[in-house]
């Protein structure tokens, strides 16, 4: 008798972002949405290293989709009323996997 059962593998979705200095950083992507006609994403840092992880603020990247001659890019939200929007979204989604704490809009 064939077997017609499919074999779904399932895993963590993994991007490597350069930052400014070249430095390649990888992240996780826990959650992606499309708002108001625009793409968003939701990722956390992947370590190596357990103890690099402990030391991790464990903080919740939020990056825009943007796409320029048919390919998509990742661009940092500059406009603080839509990140502070779209960081509450995916906080509120992603509540029951991830604990957030409050920043202190104060700055030192």
């Amino acid at each position: 008798m064939p077997d017609n059962s499919m074999e779904l593998e399932y895993g963590a979705e993994i991007l490597t972002l350069v930052d400014d200095d070249g430095e390649e950083h990888e992240f996780e992507l826990v959650d992606s949405e499309e708002l108001e006609g625009t793409r968003y994403v939701a990722l956390v840092p992947v370590f190596d290293d357990a103890q690099e992880q402990l030391q991790d603020s464990g903080e919740l990247i939020v990056l825009r989709i943007v796409e320029e001659n048919d390919e998509e890019f990742l661009e940092a939200i500059e406009e603080e009323e839509e990140f502070d929007r779209i960081s509450e979204f995916f906080m509120e989604r992603l509540s029951d996997e991830f604990y957030f704490e409050e920043e202190d809009d104060q700055e030192d």
